[in-house]
């Protein structure tokens, strides 16, 4: 016989060891058995790791394996993890170039002017092509330098600098 403990109460108590290799959850009663399984569990949010009580049917139910505390938390996940291709709306990109060189951390001023109003800021692709939306390809300048950039070719020997250099103002 083994010594083994509840998995409920957390009594110790004695087993065959055929019944041990069995079943992957022990417990020392019928009594325990069923609480167990109508009781759920102790979980901590994937988020803040907050401890968290969920009901055995709700831990059977989540298709993700990931708890959260609020619906904040879970946002906060979703936001991150759905996002651009895995994204159930997503269609192809091709307008997404605005919030990808916000999230590459490239200060938001124009390149050529260094203005950092953000209401007149647009986002320049370098080499003209709006599929491309790399973070090397693209940079902020204000609607006045954007319009002397298309239709003008001001500054292109700066704007090929700044490609060059990955995107780094000068």
């Amino acid at each position: 016989m083994l010594l083994i403990s509840c998995k409920n109460c957390g009594k110790i108590f004695k087993k065959k060891p055929s019944q041990v290799e069995r079943s992957k959850e022990h417990f020392c009663s019928a009594f325990c058995q069923h609480e167990a399984k109508k009781s759920g569990g102790m979980k901590e949010c994937f988020i803040c790791g907050e401890k968290i009580y969920r009901q055995s049917k709700f831990l059977k139910q989540s298709q993700s394996g990931k708890f959260f505390c609020s619906k904040k938390c879970s946002l906060k996940w979703q936001n991150t993890e759905f996002i651009g291709e895995k994204h159930p709306n997503w269609i192809s990109g091709e307008y997404s170039y605005r919030a990808i060189l916000k999230k590459t951390g490239v200060a938001q001023r124009c390149c050529l002017c260094d203005k950092d109003d953000k209401r007149i800021l647009a986002v320049h692709h370098l080499d003209k092509n709006r599929q491309n939306n790399k973070k090397a390809n693209l940079v902020w300048l204000c609607h006045n330098c954007h319009h002397l950039v298309h239709h003008y070719d001001v500054d292109k020997e700066f704007l090929a600098k700044i490609k060059q250099n990955g995107n780094k103002t000068l």
